[in-house]
């Protein structure tokens, strides 16, 4: 379980995240939606360790995220960022077998190289292996990005808005992936997303976020009605049975 303990993050005094109480980690996908601003990156910067936060505590599985060795939480936690900094002239092979080095030191072991052969034929990646990043789709270069967070192997994954820049299909094809890797191989993933549609469809729960807070959590469904989403997005927002699904309909 991820659990955050009357968190806060101030920027120039400012509470970008206030007090804040949660936890996650109970089911498959969770995603955290809210307007720009509203702390979802900020949330995961300070889950991941790459801000510490001014106040309060934040653990997984009972590891103290400010006190726990990198090593050690890096076998449990993976954070995929939205600006993944990685050298374009790496191949995809390469990149998975970055998600190894927490468990090997940069020292592959068969059980490392077996975790890193399953990463891509799961993504279904054997045939871009020794392609180079930056020869590839922004589809095909996202999942490349998940198989080397897959071969990490860990408990936990989270996701900053893992359909950043993509088209439609390959949003569809991605969120499909975090799913499917959710149901069967047991991950616990957070994402943030942006497109509430995706956020309903793929997601077992949703926690909105605006200024800093939780303005709402529950189960996909119960989050898309119009009250609530207009709480949160201040906005009008419509909402339609489409095919026995919940669907949001905004206007400008």
């Amino acid at each position: 379980m991820i659990t955050l303990e009357g968190v806060t993050k101030r920027y120039a005094g400012r509470p970008v995240i206030d007090d804040l109480s949660i936890g996650f980690g109970e089911e498959g996908v969770t995603a955290l939606i809210g307007p720009n601003g509203a702390g979802k990156t900020t949330l995961f910067s300070l889950v991941g360790r790459l801000l510490r936060p001014d106040a309060g505590r934040i653990t997984v599985d009972g590891l103290d995220v400010a006190t726990t060795p990198s090593s050690r939480l890096a076998t449990t936690l993976a954070v995929l960022r939205q600006d993944n900094h990685v050298a374009a002239r790496l191949t995809v092979h390469d990149l998975v077998e970055f998600g190894r080095f927490p468990h090997s030191r940069g020292r592959l072991t068969v059980d490392d190289r077996e975790h890193i052969e399953r990463a891509i034929a799961y993504l279904e990646l054997d045939a871009y292996r020794t392609r180079f990043l930056d020869e590839l789709s922004g589809g095909q270069r996202q999942r490349a990005f998940i198989a080397m967070v897959l071969a990490q192997d860990t408990k936990y994954v989270l996701l900053d808005e893992p359909l950043n820049n993509l088209d439609l299909r390959h949003m569809t094809e991605i969120m499909r992936l975090v799913q499917k890797m959710a149901d069967e191989l047991g991950k616990r993933v957070v994402t943030v997303l942006h497109d509430i549609n995706f956020a309903a469809t793929y997601a077992d729960r949703i926690v909105a976020m605006r200024d800093g807070v939780v303005v709402a959590d529950a189960a996909s469904r119960e989050i898309m009605r119009p009250e609530v989403l207009a709480a949160v997005y201040d906005t009008t927002v419509d909402v339609r049975e489409i095919d026995g699904r919940p669907v949001a309909l905004y206007y400008g």
